[in-house]
């Protein structure tokens, strides 16, 4: 949404296709001006979206707890469950949709940004995919607060 390489480009290309039409139709006064606006508030938007916080990672002794936007629900791993704590790529696509606490395929994914991800197996062979964009801190920070490091 906010640094994701790919929305970003969308919202820069339609910036720029507004601020085009805005001097193609420099003739006509209001049409223009309506360009200009929403290409300015397109942008405006994209640099708001780029420090808004998409989700929250909180290490804790015991848990590691999610906290997404405004609508999300707390999500609270138990590290009493987790059985593997490994550091490898989210995905191999290079365009990923940002997601939070979806379940497929075995699979609870929370995605925000980046490459990588650390990836928690739990003993029911539940994988929680963590994408981050610091996966070996964030791996560290979970094997200090299981006991193991």
């Amino acid at each position: 949404m906010g640094r994701d390489r790919s929305w970003v480009s969308v919202r820069l290309v339609l910036a720029l296709f507004c601020f085009i039409a805005y001097y193609i139709n420099i003739d006509r006064e209001s049409e223009s001006q309506l360009f200009l606006l929403v290409g300015c508030a397109i942008l405006f938007v994209s640099i708001v979206m780029m420090y808004m916080l998409q989700y929250r990672i909180t290490v804790e002794e015991g848990s590691v707890k999610l906290s997404g936007l405004w609508t999300t629900r707390l999500v609270k791993i138990d590290l009493n469950s987790i059985v593997k704590v490994e550091a490898k790529p989210y995905s191999r696509f290079f365009i990923n949709n940002p997601v939070y606490n979806l379940h497929t395929k075995g699979r609870i994914r929370f995605y925000a940004g980046g490459r990588d991800a650390v990836w928690l197996t739990d003993r029911d062979g539940l994988v929680y995919v963590i994408g981050t964009q610091r996966p070996v801190e964030l791996k560290q920070a979970v094997k200090k607060a299981k006991g193991e490091a």
